[in-house]
Protein backbone atom coordinates (compact mmCIF):
# COMPACT_ATOMS: atom_id res chain seq x y z
CA UNK A 1 0.00 0.00 0.00
CA UNK A 2 1.21 3.19 -1.05
CA UNK A 3 1.90 6.32 1.57
CA UNK A 4 -0.27 9.17 0.79
CA UNK A 5 2.15 12.21 0.85
CA UNK A 6 0.84 14.66 2.54
CA UNK A 7 2.05 17.58 0.60
CA UNK A 8 -0.11 16.18 -2.43
CA UNK A 9 -3.28 18.06 -2.13
CA UNK A 10 -3.94 22.01 -2.61
CA UNK A 11 -0.70 23.91 -1.70
CA UNK A 12 -3.35 26.62 -0.20
CA UNK A 13 -4.42 23.98 2.83
CA UNK A 14 -3.07 23.79 6.12
CA UNK A 15 0.18 22.43 6.53
CA UNK A 16 1.61 23.83 4.04
CA UNK A 17 4.18 26.23 3.99
CA UNK A 18 4.77 29.08 2.09
CA UNK A 19 7.86 31.40 1.45
CA UNK A 20 7.17 35.01 1.18
CA UNK A 21 9.95 37.63 0.13
CA UNK A 22 9.81 41.40 0.83
CA UNK A 23 6.77 40.12 3.48
CA UNK A 24 7.40 43.39 5.54
CA UNK A 25 5.04 45.41 4.03
CA UNK A 26 2.60 46.03 0.99
CA UNK A 27 1.65 43.27 -0.61
CA UNK A 28 3.84 40.78 0.76
CA UNK A 29 2.74 41.26 3.86
CA UNK A 30 -0.77 41.00 3.05
CA UNK A 31 -0.14 37.41 1.40
CA UNK A 32 1.80 36.44 4.91
CA UNK A 33 -1.58 37.37 6.15
CA UNK A 34 -3.83 35.61 3.93
CA UNK A 35 -1.68 32.67 3.96
CA UNK A 36 -1.83 32.36 7.66
CA UNK A 37 -5.26 32.30 8.10
CA UNK A 38 -5.55 29.88 6.04
CA UNK A 39 -3.16 27.97 8.53
CA UNK A 40 -0.13 27.73 6.39
CA UNK A 41 3.01 27.98 8.17
CA UNK A 42 5.44 30.30 6.91
CA UNK A 43 8.90 31.89 5.66
CA UNK A 44 8.94 35.77 5.90
CA UNK A 45 12.31 37.46 4.00
CA UNK A 46 13.14 40.73 3.53
CA UNK A 47 15.80 42.86 4.63
CA UNK A 48 13.91 44.57 7.94
CA UNK A 49 14.63 41.79 10.37
CA UNK A 50 12.46 43.80 13.18
CA UNK A 51 9.15 43.86 11.33
CA UNK A 52 9.38 40.51 10.42
CA UNK A 53 9.91 39.12 13.91
CA UNK A 54 6.55 41.19 14.93
CA UNK A 55 4.59 40.05 11.60
CA UNK A 56 5.67 36.47 12.57
CA UNK A 57 4.56 36.96 16.36
CA UNK A 58 1.80 38.59 15.60
CA UNK A 59 0.57 35.37 12.97
CA UNK A 60 1.32 32.74 14.68
CA UNK A 61 -0.26 33.70 17.81
CA UNK A 62 -3.38 34.25 15.92
CA UNK A 63 -3.43 31.33 13.65
CA UNK A 64 -1.30 29.16 15.51
CA UNK A 65 1.04 28.30 12.96
CA UNK A 66 4.53 28.19 12.54
CA UNK A 67 6.23 31.25 10.83
CA UNK A 68 10.18 31.45 10.81
CA UNK A 69 12.53 34.72 10.21
CA UNK A 70 14.98 35.14 7.53
CA UNK A 71 16.11 38.44 7.18
CA UNK A 72 17.86 38.80 3.89
CA UNK A 73 19.05 41.14 1.01
CA UNK A 74 18.07 39.50 -1.58
CA UNK A 75 20.15 41.74 -3.96
CA UNK A 76 23.39 40.79 -3.21
CA UNK A 77 24.32 37.53 -5.83
CA UNK A 78 24.93 34.69 -3.01
CA UNK A 79 21.60 35.37 -1.44
CA UNK A 80 19.43 33.30 -2.91
CA UNK A 81 21.68 30.12 -2.20
CA UNK A 82 21.99 30.70 1.44
CA UNK A 83 18.29 31.48 1.44
CA UNK A 84 18.05 28.11 -0.03
CA UNK A 85 20.59 26.67 2.30
CA UNK A 86 19.44 28.42 5.34
CA UNK A 87 15.11 26.13 4.49
CA UNK A 88 17.07 23.01 4.34
CA UNK A 89 19.40 23.85 7.26
CA UNK A 90 16.07 24.05 9.61
CA UNK A 91 13.90 21.77 7.51
CA UNK A 92 11.80 23.84 6.16
CA UNK A 93 10.72 22.42 2.58
CA UNK A 94 8.81 25.29 0.88
CA UNK A 95 5.02 24.20 -0.91
CA UNK A 96 4.70 27.45 -2.35
CA UNK A 97 7.09 30.28 -3.41
CA UNK A 98 5.74 33.69 -3.83
CA UNK A 99 8.43 36.05 -5.03
CA UNK A 100 7.72 39.19 -4.36
CA UNK A 101 10.21 41.48 -3.26
CA UNK A 102 11.24 44.52 -5.73
CA UNK A 103 11.74 48.09 -6.42
CA UNK A 104 11.52 50.71 -8.80
CA UNK A 105 13.48 54.06 -9.85
CA UNK A 106 12.13 56.95 -11.16
CA UNK A 107 13.61 59.37 -13.75
CA UNK A 108 16.10 59.43 -16.73
CA UNK A 109 18.10 56.17 -16.64
CA UNK A 110 21.31 58.35 -17.14
CA UNK A 111 20.44 60.54 -13.46
CA UNK A 112 20.33 56.99 -11.91
CA UNK A 113 23.46 55.65 -9.62
CA UNK A 114 25.18 52.65 -11.96
CA UNK A 115 24.85 50.70 -8.33
CA UNK A 116 21.35 51.34 -8.19
CA UNK A 117 20.45 49.97 -11.57
CA UNK A 118 22.38 47.51 -11.38
CA UNK A 119 20.90 46.43 -7.60
CA UNK A 120 17.17 46.68 -9.21
CA UNK A 121 18.13 44.02 -11.91
CA UNK A 122 19.37 41.63 -9.01
CA UNK A 123 16.73 42.01 -7.01
CA UNK A 124 13.65 41.99 -9.63
CA UNK A 125 15.08 39.48 -11.88
CA UNK A 126 18.40 37.74 -10.69
CA UNK A 127 16.93 36.75 -7.44
CA UNK A 128 13.39 35.78 -8.50
CA UNK A 129 15.43 33.71 -10.73
CA UNK A 130 17.87 31.82 -8.94
CA UNK A 131 15.26 31.43 -6.46
CA UNK A 132 13.05 29.70 -8.47
CA UNK A 133 15.25 27.32 -9.71
CA UNK A 134 16.54 26.88 -6.19
CA UNK A 135 12.57 25.70 -4.94
CA UNK A 136 11.25 24.39 -8.17
CA UNK A 137 12.62 21.03 -8.31
CA UNK A 138 11.67 19.53 -5.02
CA UNK A 139 8.14 20.73 -5.99
CA UNK A 140 8.16 19.24 -8.94
CA UNK A 141 9.92 16.10 -7.10
CA UNK A 142 6.54 15.77 -4.96
CA UNK A 143 4.28 16.45 -7.73
CA UNK A 144 2.52 19.40 -5.70
CA UNK A 145 3.85 23.03 -5.53
CA UNK A 146 3.13 26.29 -6.33
CA UNK A 147 4.93 29.68 -7.28
CA UNK A 148 3.67 33.43 -7.41
CA UNK A 149 5.98 35.86 -9.54
CA UNK A 150 4.55 39.07 -9.03
CA UNK A 151 5.27 41.55 -12.16
CA UNK A 152 3.14 44.14 -13.42
CA UNK A 153 1.33 45.99 -15.41
CA UNK A 154 4.25 48.02 -16.15
CA UNK A 155 5.89 44.35 -17.68
CA UNK A 156 3.19 44.65 -21.04
CA UNK A 157 4.86 47.89 -23.07
CA UNK A 158 7.96 50.09 -22.61
CA UNK A 159 8.15 52.76 -20.07
CA UNK A 160 9.89 55.70 -20.17
CA UNK A 161 11.64 57.35 -17.17
CA UNK A 162 10.98 54.10 -15.57
CA UNK A 163 13.06 52.10 -17.98
CA UNK A 164 14.87 49.15 -16.04
CA UNK A 165 11.90 48.37 -13.43
CA UNK A 166 8.88 47.78 -16.95
CA UNK A 167 11.97 45.38 -18.72
CA UNK A 168 12.32 43.89 -15.10
CA UNK A 169 8.80 43.39 -15.04
CA UNK A 170 8.17 41.85 -18.70
CA UNK A 171 11.22 39.83 -18.33
CA UNK A 172 9.18 38.46 -14.86
CA UNK A 173 5.79 38.07 -17.11
CA UNK A 174 7.56 36.22 -19.70
CA UNK A 175 9.26 34.16 -17.99
CA UNK A 176 6.56 32.85 -15.58
CA UNK A 177 4.10 32.00 -18.20
CA UNK A 178 7.19 29.85 -19.87
CA UNK A 179 7.42 28.01 -16.44
CA UNK A 180 3.83 27.87 -16.25
CA UNK A 181 3.39 25.68 -19.82
CA UNK A 182 6.72 23.71 -18.18
CA UNK A 183 5.32 22.45 -15.27
CA UNK A 184 1.18 22.65 -15.58
CA UNK A 185 1.62 19.01 -16.17
CA UNK A 186 3.76 18.51 -13.73
CA UNK A 187 1.44 18.99 -10.55
CA UNK A 188 3.28 22.60 -9.76
CA UNK A 189 1.20 25.60 -10.73
CA UNK A 190 2.92 28.97 -11.22
CA UNK A 191 1.24 32.36 -12.13
CA UNK A 192 2.26 35.93 -13.38
CA UNK A 193 0.35 38.24 -10.66
CA UNK A 194 0.19 41.88 -12.46
CA UNK A 195 -1.10 44.90 -10.48
CA UNK A 196 -0.96 48.25 -11.26
CA UNK A 197 -0.79 50.81 -8.76
CA UNK A 198 -0.69 49.73 -5.37
CA UNK A 199 -1.36 51.30 -2.13
CA UNK A 200 1.91 50.49 -0.66
CA UNK A 201 5.08 52.65 0.22
CA UNK A 202 6.07 51.89 -3.15
CA UNK A 203 5.33 55.07 -4.92
CA UNK A 204 6.08 57.28 -1.90
CA UNK A 205 9.50 55.70 -1.71
CA UNK A 206 9.49 56.47 -5.19
CA UNK A 207 9.05 60.10 -4.15
CA UNK A 208 5.45 60.62 -6.43
CA UNK A 209 2.90 59.32 -7.33
CA UNK A 210 2.29 61.11 -10.67
CA UNK A 211 3.66 57.62 -11.93
CA UNK A 212 0.75 55.54 -10.29
CA UNK A 213 -1.58 55.76 -13.47
CA UNK A 214 -4.96 54.17 -12.78
CA UNK A 215 -6.65 53.44 -9.65
CA UNK A 216 -4.91 52.77 -6.79
CA UNK A 217 -5.39 49.36 -5.34
CA UNK A 218 -5.10 47.58 -2.07
CA UNK A 219 -2.46 44.99 -1.51
CA UNK A 220 -4.84 43.00 0.38
CA UNK A 221 -6.99 42.92 -2.70
CA UNK A 222 -3.98 42.38 -4.88
CA UNK A 223 -2.71 39.02 -2.94
CA UNK A 224 -6.25 37.70 -2.52
CA UNK A 225 -6.30 38.01 -6.34
CA UNK A 226 -3.24 36.46 -6.77
CA UNK A 227 -4.33 33.38 -4.18
CA UNK A 228 -7.46 32.90 -6.32
CA UNK A 229 -5.47 32.45 -9.61
CA UNK A 230 -3.19 30.09 -8.31
CA UNK A 231 -6.37 27.53 -7.19
CA UNK A 232 -7.46 28.07 -10.60
CA UNK A 233 -4.38 27.16 -12.43
CA UNK A 234 -4.41 30.39 -14.43
CA UNK A 235 -1.24 31.49 -16.04
CA UNK A 236 -1.95 35.14 -15.23
CA UNK A 237 -3.53 37.37 -13.87
CA UNK A 238 -4.50 41.55 -13.87
CA UNK A 239 -6.31 42.43 -10.85
CA UNK A 240 -8.99 45.49 -12.49
CA UNK A 241 -10.72 46.13 -15.57
CA UNK A 242 -9.52 49.46 -15.90
CA UNK A 243 -5.60 48.05 -15.89
CA UNK A 244 -6.69 45.32 -18.38
CA UNK A 245 -7.81 48.11 -20.72
CA UNK A 246 -5.14 50.08 -19.60
CA UNK A 247 -2.52 47.54 -21.35
CA UNK A 248 -4.33 47.03 -24.12
CA UNK A 249 -4.91 49.51 -25.60
CA UNK A 250 -1.23 50.48 -26.27
CA UNK A 251 -0.87 46.99 -28.17
CA UNK A 252 -3.44 48.81 -30.90
CA UNK A 253 -1.05 51.04 -31.84
CA UNK A 254 2.37 51.23 -33.67
CA UNK A 255 5.07 50.72 -31.24
CA UNK A 256 6.76 53.86 -31.74
CA UNK A 257 3.74 56.03 -31.44
CA UNK A 258 3.06 53.96 -28.11
CA UNK A 259 6.11 54.87 -26.33
CA UNK A 260 6.32 58.92 -27.48
CA UNK A 261 2.90 58.83 -26.00
CA UNK A 262 3.46 57.13 -22.53
CA UNK A 263 6.79 59.32 -22.42
CA UNK A 264 4.94 62.46 -22.17
CA UNK A 265 3.15 61.14 -19.61
CA UNK A 266 5.28 59.89 -17.82
CA UNK A 267 8.21 62.55 -18.09
CA UNK A 268 8.92 64.25 -14.93
CA UNK A 269 7.65 67.35 -13.81
CA UNK A 270 8.72 67.95 -10.25
CA UNK A 271 11.90 70.35 -10.72
CA UNK A 272 14.03 68.21 -8.11
CA UNK A 273 13.27 64.89 -10.36
CA UNK A 274 14.40 66.35 -13.86
CA UNK A 275 18.10 65.91 -13.10
CA UNK A 276 18.40 63.22 -11.25
CA UNK A 277 16.39 60.35 -10.00
CA UNK A 278 14.31 58.52 -6.94
CA UNK A 279 13.90 55.05 -6.43
CA UNK A 280 12.42 52.79 -3.90
CA UNK A 281 11.57 49.23 -2.89
CA UNK A 282 8.06 47.68 -3.46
Amino acid sequence: MTTPNPRSSSVLSPGHRALVTGASGGIGESFARLLAARGMDLVLVARSEGKLRALAAELSGAHGIRAEVLATDLSRPDAPRQLHAACEARGLPVDLLINNAGFGSYGPFDAHPFEREHEQVMLNVTALVDLTRLFLPAMLARGAGGVINVASTAGFHPVPYMAVYAATKAFVLSFTESLWAETRERGVRVVALNPGPVETGFFDAVGTRDVAVGTMATPEDVAAAGLRALEQGRVSVMPGWRNRIQTALPRLFPRGFTVRIIAQMMKPRAPSLAPGAASGRG
